[in-house]
């Protein structure tokens, strides 16, 4: 079992001793979603599949809680927001910009990149040295403004 899914299941345990219904609810509703795909795909699923699934997460509950502002529902948009802090703390630190702009930089050198034509040769290499750390959308948006 990975070390992710054993800490899931180790916070899940802690949060029903502590009575902590919010956290254990958000924890059964990631754990339901990984045992689904585990089922689903029939395999085990690594801490690099859980992170993956982790951000996918993050990113509905980022959309939920904008429509949710939008709406001016601000009931909502906090609970979707500490739901997002909980999957957060399950992820590796994010890179900040400048460390991802150093990455993004190094990339578009080695591959010789000058427009933003050859903005794919930059993600590839980027993505794979960036997985789980950087965002593909900030990612993206590193290359083309260098690029410009």
């Amino acid at each position: 079992m990975s070390q992710l899914k054993t800490k899931l299941q180790d916070d899940l345990k802690e949060a029903m001793k502590t009575k902590d219904n919010f956290k254990r609810d958000v924890i059964r509703f990631l754990m339901s979603a990984l045992k689904q795909i585990e089922v689903d795909e029939r395999k085990e699923l690594s801490d690099a599949d859980i992170m993956k699934i982790i951000q996918k997460s993050l990113k509905q509950r980022d959309d939920a809680s904008t429509a949710f502002k939008e709406a001016d529902r601000m009931d909502l948009y906090d609970k979707e927001m500490a739901e997002a802090a909980i999957l957060k703390s399950y992820l590796p630190q994010q890179l900040d910009d400048e460390a991802l702009k150093i990455i993004v930089q190094k990339h578009i050198q080695s591959s010789g990149a000058t427009s933003l034509k050859e903005i794919g040769k930059i993600m590839a290499g980027v993505l794979a040295e960036c997985e789980g750390v950087a965002d593909g959308k900030r990612i993206n948006a590193i290359a083309k403004e260098l690029l410009i």
